[in-house]
């Protein structure tokens, strides 16, 4: 507050043309034109330091929002500065900024950046080459500038320089005066505090502070940290608390979140377009609160899924993407991944109807089984949502997945609308967009079920899931216990996911709508995780068993699809360990 009232303070006395500088000149007319060029100088130089944001109007000529200018006044006048901002307002942009004020008004700064991924952090140094085409004053200023992958950074005459850097141990050795860590949130915190603060060991050290005189106005480094929102559990919301405890103590820190109504406001974000976002029918409120509303999400204390056993697993950097995606690409290492000795894959399926309804979406999910000494290692590689699709349609995409991914196993919930997609299943399929006639399959777990399949010849490959009490309370507790143990294996983060797929030839010159297809096998699990947390445990104390209960308007199709191929999988893996035939009739006693 004490520096957003200075700010107010210069701003006000500079409007009336008062005196801003605490130490007075001498103007004297008859110095030489060299001695009253540099006192020119240094009166500027001293008012723009203070006012950064009137930097970038006045000589940059970049018109900025208000909010946008007192973040750049907040970034130059305190040591210690987050900002949690939603979708739409910019923090690139706003970064850029800053970046080139600072390395133009302090000579010799040296400006590190890093981000969750190298091409994050590479984005900033994107924005100032846009900016320059538009800036004379910055074009002038900057002597190199470079935005390869392997050697991005930014150099300017005065001896100021901006470079990018990973996030990992490669890292060390650097030296910095300015720090910004883009999506810090993405970043190891082991990393953050023995990595990259480590650049900070020395200040800018300027000439004059040789003179005894001007030994006051020693500088200190600065750190600069930028994300949207996160869960609570996890360090960057610790450090969020850090850094406001110290701002309301009066140290020279800065932090503030701002939603996505502040970015409507400022015509930075469209209004219709955040309404139809929010009213589609896979809306993900969870994701809307962390990156749209700049609020940190917190599990609730009946959770039966903890968000850190979710995050741990996610160590796919590459999903398992379906056959056609592979045309797509002409990256000779970019090839669809052919079973390995003795694995086993699955197609699991939880069923919905029509579209419109609160918990009715369903959702298709391919397990690969990998055989490890302890039984399977499950890998999570691809997850698919449909709203509002028949039974017929439904059971034809069933068949699709089940041979481009040369599956196994159907993994299939056959209560309620289910038993209608297993009856079109049990039957030839005619599939018009292939062209293919697929033949009948049959129940291999139920007896009943496989009644209902008139071709004796039918394979037997569809395992059926009838929820009831016992059966989903089982099901949760192998969840839990597959996640607690490691055992399962999902893909990486959207962010983490592009920067694999930017590296693959020919992946940038794809259509947005394309790549948005591929970004997507990384999206769902982030979907999926949303929901787990959500879930609710209920217990019975008279069975021990436990009830997943989710939020009104909340889902947990995901889960429901997830933790069907998990609980097979764990069937499958008991058979494995005993060294018998897979008998799907036997009860799995796990706990």
């Amino acid at each position: 507050m004490a520096s957003y009232n200075k700010f107010q303070v210069d701003r006000n006395k500079a409007s009336r043309g008062i005196n801003v500088f605490k130490k007075d000149r001498n103007f004297n007319t008859k110095k030489i034109k060299s001695d009253r060029l540099m006192d020119g100088i240094g009166i500027w130089a001293s008012f723009y330091r203070s006012n950064p944001h009137r930097f970038v109007k006045e000589y940059l000529g970049i018109t900025l929002k208000m909010f946008q200018c007192i973040l750049i006044y907040m970034m130059m006048h305190n040591h210690y500065f987050m900002y949690l901002a939603s979708r739409g307002q910019g923090k690139t942009f706003l970064t850029s900024i800053f970046c080139c004020v600072r390395a133009i008004l302090f000579p010799q700064t040296k400006i590190v950046i890093a981000s969750g991924t190298k091409g994050q952090a590479r984005e900033v140094i994107e924005k100032i080459d846009d900016m320059r085409k538009t800036s004379p004053n910055l074009a002038r200023e900057i002597s190199d500038l470079r935005t390869s992958t392997n050697d991005a950074r930014v150099e300017f005459h005065n001896g100021s320089w901006i470079k990018i850097v990973a996030s990992n141990d490669g890292a060390r050795s650097k030296r910095a005066n300015l720090l910004i860590v883009d999506e810090f949130r993405m970043v190891d915190i082991t990393i953050i505090s023995k990595v990259l603060r480590k650049f900070l060991t020395a200040p800018r050290s300027p000439k004059y502070l040789e003179k005894e005189e001007y030994a006051h106005l020693r500088e200190r480094n600065k750190e600069i940290y930028l994300s949207s929102c996160w869960y609570k559990m996890h360090w960057s919301y610790n450090r969020f608390l850090t850094y406001y405890k110290s701002m309301i103590n009066g140290a020279k820190y800065f932090v503030c979140g701002l939603p996505y109504q502040l970015a409507i406001k400022e015509g930075l974000l469209d209004e219709e377009q955040v309404k139809d976002e929010m009213s589609e029918d896979d809306f993900d409120s969870v994701g809307w609160s962390m990156e749209m509303e700049a609020l940190w999400f917190g599990e609730s204390e009946k959770a039966f899924f903890k968000f850190e056993d979710l995050e741990k697993n996610r160590k796919l950097a590459s999903p398992l993407f379906p056959r056609e995606y592979y045309d797509l690409i002409k990256d000779t290492s970019f090839k669809f991944e052919n079973k390995k000795p003795n694995e086993l894959r699955l197609v699991t399926c939880d069923i919905a109807g029509m579209a419109g309804k609160d918990n009715d979406a369903s959702v298709y999910t391919v397990f690969r089984l990998i055989p490890i000494k302890s039984g399977y290692e499950r890998h999570v590689v691809y997850m698919e949502s449909l709203n509002g699709e028949n039974t017929v349609h439904q059971a034809i995409r069933i068949r699709q997945l089940y041979e481009d991914y040369d599956c196994d196993y159907i993994v299939l919930d056959t209560q309620n609308i289910g038993l209608s997609v297993y009856d079109q299943l049990v039957l030839p399929l005619y599939d018009k967009e292939r062209n293919k006639e697929y033949e009948p399959l049959n129940c291999i777990n139920n007896d009943d079920m496989a009644e209902r399949c008139t071709y004796p010849n039918a394979e037997k490959v569809i395992y059926s899931i009838k929820g009831n009490a016992s059966l989903n309370s089982e099901i949760a507790y192998v969840m839990s216990d597959s996640l607690k143990r490691g055992k399962i294996r999902l893909p990486v983060n959207e962010m983490e996911g592009k920067e694999f797929l930017m590296k693959l030839k020919g992946f940038e010159n794809l259509p947005e709508e394309t790549k948005a297809k591929f970004v997507s096998s990384y999206s769902q699990i982030t979907l999926l995780i949303n929901e787990m947390i959500n879930l609710e445990a209920e217990y019975n104390e008279n069975t021990g068993h436990v009830k997943l209960k989710e939020p009104n308007s909340k889902r947990k199709d995901r889960y429901s699809s997830v933790s069907y191929g998990n609980y097979v999988a764990t069937l499958l893996e008991r058979k494995l360990n005993k060294h018998e035939e897979i008998d799907f009739d036997d009860d799995l006693v796990y706990f």
